[in-house]
């Protein structure tokens, strides 16, 4: 990955192709989510949740695809998926810094169960303060609220 990434702010009119990443980073690296769960989510996502936080991307520059997006509110890291053909290149990191820099993000809640990202953000510094039985619909996928 480039040094220089470029991190540009969406809105609804990308919101098609985020569900689109979305769903192939989850279908990458949430294996303890069933298809019904992936259908269940994927309209909340769309519908919903994208239009609460504060959404940024980092584009593919020779295709304009975007390969990973970031949704944030307030100092809480609510989002971050980076599609499979471009994961380990350095962009969760790239998104990590912007959301702590320019967002002065601390937090985030992540599926215990997601062991990848629980490890990537403990490598950047985030502790477990809290753990959750259940995700916020109530289903049975434990939560981890991490500070920094």
């Amino acid at each position: 990955m480039e040094e220089n990434v470029t991190i540009e702010r969406v809105g609804k009119e990308s919101y098609a192709e985020i569900v689109d990443v979305w769903e192939a980073s989850v279908r990458a690296t949430h294996d303890f989510l069933s298809e019904e769960d992936i259908q269940f989510f994927k309209p909340l996502i769309l519908n919903e949740y994208l239009a609460v936080v504060d959404l940024c991307c980092i584009r593919d520059p020779s295709s304009g695809r975007i390969m990973g997006f970031l949704g944030t509110v307030g100092q809480q890291i609510e989002m971050l998926f980076i599609h499979p053909d471009y994961r380990n290149k350095g962009m969760g990191k790239a998104f990590m810094e912007y959301a702590i820099r320019q967002c002065k993000a601390n937090r985030v809640e992540v599926n215990e169960q997601n062991e990848q990202a629980v490890g990537f953000y403990k490598h950047l510094g985030f502790k477990v303060i809290k753990r959750c039985e259940y995700d916020n619909m109530g289903k049975p996928f434990p939560l981890l609220q991490m500070m920094l």
